[in-house]
């Protein structure tokens, strides 16, 4: 299928202009036929350029067959759709190749099976990027053979289509991918091994890499590397990690304290295109990485450098303006100057309304921005109200359990100091009285005379305060009494003490 341009002559006076028609060609015995389907007239908008694309979006619409890539540009595929429209309703057979054929054989569609599915979508959008940011060029001067550069592809291609480890990004390419028949490789024959060589030598060459990939995308989207994103993180090793010296123990902002940490470094720019990376220790200080990494990057003079809480301390504050960068940080300051008066509202994308303060600092280089919002205020007060229940709740159960048996009772147990300690983020809601009177060396705990429990009261008022748990000779309570009394007798020798046997106290025979 293909447009004629026809050049012809008006019957009155004999004037050229020009006629555009649609004609199809089809074999019929040992010739080939043209054959005009349809009559464009002579006002054809769409340019010669694109009359093939546009014959063959008409075929696929004729035929009926969706397009893989949506390509075509908006005014092709309105003609096409017209003309197409123009000639099923003229009813005009159009015979291609598969209807040149006679033979229809019938299909049982229940015997149809699905046999190795692969996808190549995805693998194919990424071996085109790797491409794009000349990598497989880039690992070849730096030394990577021709295995671990297959290798190194089926890892890059695996976190962009289904992040994973390296052993679940070998199953991945070997039963569901194929980026394999795309490169022309076997996964099935090639051993999760070779994933790991591949991850070492990215690594190894790390810096380079690096390097090259930022100037790449600065080059391809036109961007200037004016900001930079900083902030780290921190991931967990399941076991001991011993052969790892990174491995340390700190903090984990996954709660998982409990486990050897890793620390994560990572800057970006302002379009989110990674600049630089590092792996620290897990017991790092942040706001201690922060002067490497920036030296290391070779930043320009008067960069943003945007940073979180944990890593804007005075000292990294003061650092950036000895060396003449700008900063956007979170202030760590504990009071807020914030006057409702004088700020603005604003609203977000997403209908929420922030209040905002502008203050200008002692120093003419800096400038406070005090941000206030109904509804995270909103959501912290029920964060501290849900705490505080919880916290109340476990005092009044230490508080209750002091008149029910084998409930605590010791001093370690219902002073307000264990509460606090388990309750970290209520613990500034709640008050201790005066101080215990603290136990002579080597006395024991349970002696009559240890000192009472202190009254612990939770948030402003007074109206929340505890019973004190009273232990001394002026406790009446029977079950008091009864324990008193059997730490005043000597202690027996193991094998007068009574043992439970057939359902009644006996006392065992003497060995021997």
């Amino acid at each position: 299928m293909f447009i004629r341009r026809t050049q012809t002559r008006r019957t009155e006076d004999g004037q050229p202009y020009f006629s555009h028609r649609l004609v199809h060609s089809e074999r019929i015995g040992n010739a080939v036929r043209q054959r005009t389907l349809l009559n464009l007239g002579r006002h054809f908008d769409i340019a010669q350029a694109q009359w093939p694309l546009l014959c063959s979006r008409i075929d696929d619409i004729l035929a009926g067959q969706t397009p893989l890539v949506a390509d075509c540009p908006t005014a092709v595929e309105h003609e096409a759709q017209r003309i197409a429209a123009q000639v099923v309703a003229r009813g005009t057979p159009v015979q291609g190749p598969a209807a040149e054929s006679n033979d229809v054989q019938p299909v049982d569609v229940d015997s149809l099976r699905l046999v190795r599915p692969r996808s190549v979508g995805v693998e194919h959008l990424g071996l085109w990027a790797l491409e794009q940011v000349d990598l497989p060029a880039l690992l070849a001067e730096l030394g990577v053979n021709g295995a671990l550069r297959t290798a190194a592809a089926g890892a890059v291609v695996g976190r962009l289509a289904q992040p994973a480890s390296e052993r679940a990004t070998h199953r991945w390419l070997q039963t569901r991918s194929g980026l394999g028949e795309l490169l022309g490789v076997d996964f099935e024959t090639v051993s999760s091994m070779q994933l790991y060589r591949a991850s070492d030598a990215l690594v190894k060459h790390r810096e380079a890499i690096e390097a090259h990939l930022f100037h790449r995308a600065m080059g391809l989207f036109d961007l200037q590397p004016t900001v930079t994103l900083y902030d780290l993180t921190n991931t967990y090793f399941e076991g001991e990690a011993g052969e790892q010296p990174q491995a340390r123990r700190g903090h984990s902002k996954e709660k998982r304290s409990d486990c050897p940490l890793l620390t994560l470094g990572l800057m970006l720019d302002a379009s989110g295109f990674m600049r630089r990376s590092q792996v620290f220790a897990g017991n790092v200080k942040e706001h201690r990485t922060l002067a490497g990494m920036l030296e290391a990057l070779r930043a320009p003079t008067g960069a943003l450098v945007v940073m979180d809480r944990g890593v804007a301390t005075d000292d990294c504050i003061t650092w950036l303006r000895d060396n003449g960068y700008r900063y956007l940080v979170v202030s760590r300051e504990r009071r807020r100057q914030f006057d409702a008066d004088a700020a603005v509202s604003i609203q977000t994308q997403s209908k929420q309304t922030v209040h905002l303060h502008k203050v200008v600092s002692t120093d003419p280089d800096e400038v406070r921005l005090y941000c206030y919002s109904e509804q995270r205020a909103e959501k912290e007060r029920g964060i501290v109200e849900r705490f505080a229940v919880r916290f109340e709740t476990a005092l009044t159960k230490l508080n209750d359990g002091l008149a029910r048996p084998r409930a605590h009772k010791r001093l370690g147990q219902v002073m307000p100091v264990r509460a606090r300690s388990t309750r970290r983020r209520c613990s500034g809601h709640a008050r201790r009285g005066p101080s215990a009177r603290p136990l002579a060396p080597g006395r024991p705990r349970d002696c009559e005379d240890d000192p009472p429990a202190v009254p612990c009261s939770v948030g402003a008022g007074d109206s929340d305060t505890f019973g004190a748990a009273r232990r001394g000779s002026r406790d009446t309570t029977p079950t008091r009494r009864a324990r008193a009394h059997r730490r005043s007798r000597p202690r027996e020798p193991w094998w007068h003490r009574r043992t439970r046997g057939r359902g009644k106290w006996r006392r065992p025979s003497s060995p021997g």
